[in-house]
């Protein structure tokens, strides 16, 4: 998460914006905005996005490592992991390098009996095919409880959020367009 801090201090003061400019272009406080950038609080994805889109960038800008050529096999062993949100779920990248990607796979676990308590919405589409355990899904108020083999498709747009209802972790195959992270 270090480099994901630096690199919205190096691209704010690239682009010769204040902290002050950025609170304002986000809605978000200028102490947070300074927290953030000193790597002293936590960042939501919901605050990310809002930084990504003040900054012109996609979220992906903020993890991705410089790669000189395109890369299409991502081996197991040189997946990324990480995490968001007070660093509860793990995230996997899965995706490969390459120009003008459109969408975003990652391997999502989720530690036992985790419930996000804020819903989200946001542009683009979501779909998730459990691979382990049981992941309840709110999409609207509406409550989905899938299981493993179970998939589920859905416009972002919708407010959102899931919860691991087992004592042992969950995880999901995730596919959102457009790219997030």
């Amino acid at each position: 998460m270090e480099e994901v801090y630096s690199k919205i201090k190096e691209l704010r003061v690239k682009q010769n914006m204040t902290l002050k400019d950025l609170a304002e272009k986000t809605g978000l406080s200028l102490s947070f905005i300074s927290q953030v950038e000193r790597g002293a609080t936590s960042l939501s994805i919901t605050s990310l996005q809002k930084i990504a889109v003040a900054l012109d960038v996609s979220m992906n800008y903020f993890f991705e490592e410089d790669v000189p050529a395109e890369k299409y096999v991502v081996r197991k062993n040189e997946r990324h992991q990480f995490k968001t949100n007070l660093g509860s779920q793990i995230y996997t990248r899965l995706a490969g390098s390459f120009g003008n990607r459109k969408l975003e796979p990652l391997l999502v676990t989720l530690p036992p009996k985790i419930k996000e308590d804020q819903k989200y919405s946001h542009n683009g589409e979501e779909f998730y095919y459990v691979i382990e355990g049981e992941v309840i899904f709110y999409v609207n108020d509406e409550k989905h409880h899938l299981h493993v083999g179970d998939t589920i498709h859905f416009p972002s747009s919708l407010q959102h959020q899931w919860e691991n209802p087992l004592e042992i972790n969950s995880s999901v195959i995730s596919i959102v367009i457009p790219i997030i992270f």
